[in-house]
């Protein structure tokens, strides 16, 4: 067989090796003339299944599996055999199977990568081989990679450095721009750059598949990066590249000095403050006010904190406020307490948001000023937590600031599931049900009163799908301000709290799909308004074209 379908490269191709090839296999669908050209006959059981058929099995067999890391495995296993077929499953259980595939199971996966892992699937770009970058590249394909998702492992989830362990990410997040972007499996390249570990207990596991070496710093660190980012650029000119779970203080020099550079962004920094902006949006309308009102403390200073703080001045600039307005709305509490003056050892995002000596004169408190202290003298309507920290948000701390909120906006973000600053039951238990709330990770519907409350995951899932789709399909150069504050208004817009009472703040996943399909136009339409874009056409036709669908397609004869 002479391969053209999915991959460009013209190659000659037997049964086995078809078998073997994850974008061309279909297991027991290939039809009788196809085994008899493609040389299939007898490596396959006799019947053969419709698409609707294999997918009745293998969910069967997905059910058989006990635990959550063993259903992931199953998943992985499957996607490693049969894209298709995997992709298809998933957007039909999507609801059921997002947190198998990502969070919060995708943490636990991260943390047993090396136990689990069974096949190649991606890049590891390892320190000791830097000389080789441009190589390594050329490796994974000749020229089909469209997006790279790449972490470097020192920042996963809430779980810290996990190595090259880490890789778990790249591959899950891959996984959601095809099963909920639309963006072809095919040009999709998960890498991860090991420049080793300082986690001791993954360094010295017996089955640990990284560089066994602390982790490179300083210039060292940067000048690996940059030489990473500069075989991209030659490798795939017009590639996007999305930087994935590194550390705070290498997350925004990065961004900052590649994102005029390629088309690149950061999920952490600027995917999850876009998302988190769509559902404050939609909290803000629903409770009938508007988000140049609000008073926001955020507990997480690093970059998450910092993006989500940016990204809503921004909106809240749309609104009228000028930037030093916005930037007094809120409050952002660190490790050492609220952001303030006269601290030493901020990063220049968090200098942005330091509270003057003067603004907390009348508060009389001495020493740190903690996120109680915040709740009790500043009275914040919107409540964030992006730290880690379990438990953060107390009980006395939700009852203190339910009595000066009607509608209070607690968003506990923190991933995975156990890292949450409260859960939702308690934070409507504390507010008689008048709280509005969205996790980091997905929490089972909350009974409060007569009511059944729905929890909105405020999964980047949401934004970074249709993001990378909309940027795709338009050919964008590069990622901007503006295409991400389209993106959360595209997700306020699909937001059911803004046309029921009492109805989740972001769409249900079953709805990703066409609700990563809205985002995706809003992001093609601005990126052609700002003049980024370097592909003619309607903006809806555009994405509607590149589209991608889970079915079989025909393949070409030699």
């Amino acid at each position: 067989m002479l391969e053209k379908h999915p991959l460009s490269a013209p190659v000659v191709l037997d049964g086995h090796e078809i078998l073997e090839r994850p974008l061309l296999n279909r297991g027991t669908a290939f039809s009788d003339v196809e085994r008899s050209r493609l040389g299939l006959h007898g490596l396959l059981p006799p019947h053969v299944d419709s698409l609707e058929e294999q997918l009745e099995r293998v969910y069967q067999g997905y059910q058989y599996v006990g635990t959550d890391l063993a259903k992931h495995v199953y998943l992985r296993s499957l996607q490693d055999t049969n894209e298709t077929l995997f992709y298809a499953l998933l957007t039909r259980h999507i609801t059921e199977m997002m947190p198998i595939v990502y969070t919060p199971s995708v943490g636990d996966a991260c943390q047993h990568f090396s136990d689990i892992y069974q096949r190649p699937r991606g890049l590891f770009l390892s320190y000791p081989l830097r000389d080789r970058m441009a190589e390594m590249l050329k490796n994974a394909s000749p020229e089909d990679v469209e997006v790279i998702v790449v972490t470097d492992g020192e920042r996963i989830l809430g779980l810290g450095d996990q190595g090259v362990d880490g890789m778990g990410i790249p591959i899950g997040k891959l996984s959601l721009y095809s099963a909920c972007g639309g963006v072809n499996p095919k040009g999709a390249l998960p890498i991860a750059l090991d420049v080793g570990t300082n986690n001791v207990e993954r360094r010295e596991h017996p089955g640990y598949l990284g560089w066994r070496h602390e982790r490179v710093t300083g210039d060292e660190y940067y000048e690996f990066i940059d030489t990473f980012v500069q075989a991209v650029k030659r490798q795939f000119p017009n590639v996007l590249l999305q930087f994935e779970d590194f550390a705070r203080d290498h997350a925004e020099p990065l961004l900052s000095r590649y994102r005029d550079q390629l088309c690149s962004f950061n999920d952490d920094i600027q995917g999850t403050a876009t998302v988190t902006l769509g559902a404050i949006w939609s909290a803000v309308k629903a409770a009938g006010k508007t988000l140049g009102e609000q008073r926001i403390a955020l507990l997480g200073a690093g970059s998450a904190g910092c993006g989500i703080a940016e990204q809503v001045v921004r909106a809240m600039r749309t609104e009228g406020l000028s930037e030093a307005q916005a930037r007094e709305r809120f409050y952002l509490v660190d490790r050492s307490g609220l952001l303030r003056e006269g601290q030493s050892g901020l990063t220049p995002a968090q200098q942005k948001f330091v509270r003057s000596t003067e603004d907390l004169a009348s508060w009389h408190i001495e020493g740190d000023i903690l996120l109680g202290d915040v709740v009790r003298h500043a009275h914040p309507t919107i409540l964030i937590g992006v730290s880690g920290q379990p438990g953060a948000f107390g009980e006395d701390m939700i009852r203190e600031m339910a009595r000066h909120t009607e509608r209070p906006i607690v968003f506990p973000l923190s991933n995975p599931t156990s890292r949450a600053e409260a859960v939702p039951a308690d934070i409507l238990r504390w507010t008689e049900g008048r709280a509005l709330v969205a996790t980091g990770s997905p929490f089972e519907p909350v009974s409060s009163g007569s009511k059944m409350f729905t929890i909105s995951q405020c999964n980047n899932c949401y934004i970074f799908p249709g993001m990378g789709q909309g940027i795709l399909s338009v050919g964008a150069r590069r990622v901007s301000d503006g295409m991400f504050l389209e993106a959360s208004q595209a997700l306020m817009s699909c937001s059911p709290a803004l046309r029921q009472e009492g109805a989740p703040l972001l769409p249900p996943l079953d709805q990703i799909r066409a609700t990563s399909r809205t985002v995706a136009i809003a992001v093609a339409r601005q990126a052609v308004s700002e003049g980024l874009s370097t592909i003619a056409g309607e903006p809806d036709e555009l994405v509607a074209a590149r589209w991608w669908e889970p079915e079989y397609l025909p393949i070409p004869q030699a």
